[in-house]
């Protein structure tokens, strides 16, 4: 069982932004198709969410997104190109958060409330997929300079010769 849940450290980038890829696809099916048809559509947001739980409790594991990114996506696109991933961990909870937070306004019948969540993952997605800006990460080195997030969390965030000393 304690090979399921875990989080890999590295993470291959380019697998990452192949899962944000498939997360840009689900949010932009899910606006437009509630949009031009009704709110019967925000049940997308179920997929959403277990997708984001799925890869925070066990990276790529359980999620379909990250296995379609790690098994057949990513090695077909380049070399892997690996980064710590507690940040990108951490992302993954701050979309599993939005994602179910999306879910629960809808089931309260917040549907415009939803929406924006679902369009705030959209937007975060984006820039991971297409630019490998990675809010989430982002967040998580302010945290750490902070001093929210203890600097033992991420060693490699921390010093980047241990991340240069790696084999290729």
């Amino acid at each position: 069982m304690s090979s399921i849940f875990g989080f890999p450290n590295p993470v291959n980038e380019v697998a990452a932004r192949v899962v944000a890829g498939c997360v840009v696809v689900l949010c932009a099916v899910t606006l437009a198709l509630t949009l031009g048809l009704g709110s019967s559509w925000l049940w997308l947001t179920v997929p959403l969410a277990y997708g984001f739980l799925a890869r925070v409790a066990t990276g790529p594991t359980l999620s379909v997104f990250g296995q379609f990114a790690t098994r057949f996506a990513a090695p077909r696109i380049g070399q892997a190109k690996l980064v710590p991933g507690p940040p990108k961990r951490f992302a993954q909870a701050m979309g599993a958060t939005m994602s179910v937070a999306a879910l629960v306004l809808h089931a309260a019948g917040f549907d415009t409330a939803a929406l924006v969540f679902v369009a705030m993952i959209l937007l975060a997605a984006t820039l991971e997929s297409v630019f490998a800006l990675c809010l989430g990460c982002r967040a998580f080195a302010l945290l750490m300079r902070a001093g929210v997030i203890p600097e033992d969390v991420c060693a490699e965030c921390n010093d980047i010769s241990l991340r240069l000393r790696q084999p290729a």
